[in-house]
C-alpha cells in the first residue's frame, strides 16, 4: 500500500470540470494539484497545475451525454504526474440537496437515486454531476465516492424567508428557497473565523461574484438569506443568467409571444444577464475594456441589482457588520467593487481606493461603519473536508 493518501475532489459546472488533488493524513487534507476541462471549447483541453509547472493535454475523448472517456483520459493525465493507486476517495460538489441532504453524504446506489430525483430543480448542473458520479464508478467501482451541497450551507435559514408567496400546498412540495453557492460561503465562513473572528461573530453579507453570482447573509457565521433562491436563475444578475425576473414576463412570452419552454430556458440560463443587456459579451473583463454605452450599460445594472441585493439583506440581518467579495469578478476587479461600494455609502460603507486597487485583503477604511474584505474561495477544499468527515464516519 502506497506510504501517501491522495482524495480527488470533482466540481462539475453546467460546462466546465475542475478537478483538485489533495494528499491528506490526521491533519487534514492540502492539495498538491488541479486540473479543469473545459466543455465548451473543442477539442477538449486538460490544464494540469503541478506546483509551478502547469500542463496544457488536449483529450481525445469527446464529452457529450456520457463522460466515461473524458474521466478515464482524465485519469490517465494524473496518473503520468500523481500516484493514483493511493486515490482513496473521490468528493463531488453536487449543486442540489434539497431539503433531503443538509451535509455531506457517501454515494451509494440509494443516494444516487435520489439525486436522480432532483434533477428538475437544477437541470443545468444535476445531470452533469451525476454523470462524473457514474463515469468515476464505472471506471473505479470500489472507490469511495462522497457529495457535497451547494444547498446544504443554507439549511440554517428560518422557513419564513424560504417561503415564496405561493399557495402553502406548494410550498410543502419542495417549491420554496433553497439557495447556492453554499460550498464557497462556508469556506469564506471559516476563513471570517480564523482571520477576523470579531467581525464572522457579527452580521456580513458575502458577494460570490464570478460567472454565477449570488450573495449570502450571515450571522455569526451561519447562511440566513440568500440572494439565490428555487434555481440558479434568481437573484442578481450574472455572465448569461437573468437573475430576478417578474414572473409577468415569463407568462407574456409563454402566452402572447409564444416561445417555447426549451427556447425560454435557453433564453434565461444563456443569453440573458449581461451578455443580454450588452449584446457584447458577458464576461466583465470584456465590458470593461468596451466604451459602447451598452457595455457600460450592463455593468451599472450589475453593480446596482448586487447594491440593491445588499440593501434587502441588511433588512433581513437586521444591521451590517462586513461584506466580503470573493470568486473570480470579486477577487480580481477593483472596478466592480468600487462601483457596487459607491451605492453602498448610505450605509456607511468607504472604501480605501488604494486597498481596493491592489485587491487587499481589507479594503474599507477605518472610518467605515461596514469592514469590507477581499478573500479567496477554495470550494474544492470544502469538498476535501466534507469527505474527509465523511469517510472517518462523522
Amino acid at each position: 500500500m502506497p506510504d501517501t493518501n491522495l482524495l480527488l475532489t470533482f466540481n462539475t459546472g453546467s460546462s466546465s470540470l475542475k478537478i483538485g488533488l489533495f494528499e491528506w493524513d490526521a491533519q487534514g487534507a492540502r492539495r498538491i494539484g488541479k486540473g479543469l476541462v473545459d466543455f465548451s471549447r473543442r477539442p477538449l483541453t486538460f490544464h494540469l497545475t503541478e506546483g509551478p509547472a502547469v500542463f496544457d493535454l488536449r483529450l481525445h475523448a469527446e464529452g457529450g451525454e456520457d463522460l466515461r472517456d473524458v474521466i478515464a483520459e482524465a485519469f490517465e493525465v494524473l496518473g503520468m504526474h500523481f500516484d493514483m493507486a493511493a486515490v482513496r476517495a473521490v468528493g463531488h460538489r453536487v449543486v442540489h440537496g434539497g431539503d433531503q441532504f443538509t451535509g455531506p453524504v457517501r454515494l451509494d446506489e440509494g443516494n444516487i437515486g435520489e439525486l436522480d430525483k432532483l434533477v428538475a430543480l437544477a437541470p443545468l448542473h444535476q445531470p452533469q454531476a451525476l454523470r462524473v458520479i457514474r463515469a468515476v464508478k464505472h471506471l473505479r467501482p470500489t472507490l469511495v465516492q462522497t457529495a457535497s451541497f451547494d444547498t446544504a450551507f443554507h439549511a440554517t435559514q428560518s422557513d419564513l424567508v424560504r417561503r415564496f408567496a405561493l399557495p402553502r400546498a406548494l410550498h410543502d412540495q419542495g417549491i420554496k428557497r433553497y439557495g447556492f453557492h453554499g460550498l464557497s460561503y462556508a469556506f469564506i465562513a471559516g476563513e471570517l473565523r480564523r482571520r477576523v473572528p470579531d467581525v464572522a461573530a457579527r452580521k456580513v453579507i458575502v458577494a460570490h461574484l464570478g460567472n454565477g453570482a449570488s450573495l449570502c447573509a450571515l450571522d455569526g457565521g451561519e447562511s440566513r438569506d440568500c440572494s439565490m433562491g428555487f434555481s440558479t436563475l434568481d437573484g442578481i444578475p450574472m455572465a448569461t443568467r437573468c437573475g430576478a425576473l417578474d414572473p409577468g414576463v415569463l407568462l407574456h412570452l409563454l402566452g402572447p409571444k409564444a416561445r417555447t419552454l426549451r427556447n425560454l430556458e435557453d433564453m434565461l440560463y444563456h443569453r440573458s444577464g449581461l451578455l443580454g443587456v450588452s449584446s457584447i459579451s458577458g464576461d466583465t473583463r470584456d465590458l470593461l475594456k468596451d466604451e459602447r454605452p451598452e457595455a457600460r450599460e450592463a455593468i451599472d445594472l450589475f453593480a446596482l441589482r448586487i447594491a440593491g441585493e445588499i440593501g434587502r439583506m441588511t433588512a433581513t440581518l437586521g444591521g451590517l457588520d462586513g461584506i466580503v467579495f470573493t470568486a473570480g469578478i470579486g477577487e480580481h476587479q477593483p472596478e466592480i467593487r468600487a462601483a457596487i461600494c459607491d451605492r453602498l455609502r448610505w450605509l456607511g460603507v468607504a472604501l480605501d481606493g488604494k486597498a481596493n486597487a491592489t485587491s487587499a485583503s481589507i479594503i474599507s477604511t477605518s472610518a467605515s461603519s461596514v469592514a469590507t474584505f477581499v478573500i479567496a474561495t477554495d470550494e474544492e477544499q470544502i469538498i476535501a473536508n466534507e469527505a474527509l468527515s465523511v469517510l472517518a464516519g462523522k
